[in-house]
């Protein structure tokens, strides 16, 4: 996945939402056509059963600053799905303590060859929206009293459905059956193996995809198509 995800206020998202028992109208939702790393997204966790929505800072490592906190100089704001069994990885202890999710509209790719733009592409579902499954983490500097939370996107190996336009990664998308989410959002659950599956790359609803020339302009370049849900 590669840096952008398209978080708008979407009858199909506010309706996904509402039906897994999220609100999306808690304090100061975000919602907007485009949202980057390092930019302020709305996230859903899970905190003493209480389920909430907060904003987050897309970017899971953050360094202290005189005023507060910015994203580190290491690239964090997606977490491969090898390191998060990998001790001492960033995602390592979020995967097991503080597992979020971020509902979306959908999100976008971008394919480089030798270090240059090949094509872009955005991806929405068809019906309804997305939640993307990730970690989150929070920070205190106890010389300024200042705390943060960020947040990353958990991605998954290459999907055949989608290698043609990203061939390294895609992010995990959370099949929306209500049993599953209460279970990732659920802080009491350490012992991350029963979500073994989620690690493997799969598709859990019909996307239907947009080549664009840049994300910044987004005119479409070619039509759309769709990309159907696996079995």
């Amino acid at each position: 996945m590669c840096g952008r995800l398209n978080v708008i206020d979407d009858p199909g998202v506010i309706e996904l939402c509402e039906g897994l028992q999220i609100s999306l109208f808690a304090d100061q939702p975000i919602f907007s056509r485009f949202i980057r790393a390092t930019q302020p997204v709305s996230i859903v966790r899970q905190q003493q059963g209480v389920r909430r929505m907060d904003t987050a800072t897309w970017w899971l490592l953050l360094d202290k600053t005189d005023t507060g906190f910015k994203p580190s100089k290491y690239t964090s704001f997606n977490t491969r799905c090898d390191k998060l069994n990998v001790k001492n990885s960033a995602g390592y202890l979020a995967f097991r303590h503080s597992r979020c999710v971020i509902p979306v509209k959908g999100f976008g790719e971008s394919e480089y060859v030798n270090g240059k733009p090949l094509h872009y592409h955005d991806m929405v579902a068809k019906h309804g929206g997305l939640l993307m499954g990730g970690l989150c983490r929070e920070w205190f500097n106890s010389e300024t009293g200042e705390s943060a939370l960020s947040c990353s996107v958990i991605t998954l190996p290459p999907h055949p459905k989608l290698k043609n336009i990203h061939s390294k990664s895609m992010p995990m998308i959370l099949p929306p059956q209500s049993d599953l989410v209460n279970a990732w959002l659920n802080e009491n659950i350490t012992s991350p193996t029963m979500f073994d599956d989620l690690l493997k790359p799969r598709i859990p609803v019909n996307l239907i995809a947009q080549q664009i020339d840049k994300p910044g302009i987004h005119q479409s370049v070619a039509p759309e198509f769709e990309i159907s849900a696996d079995n």
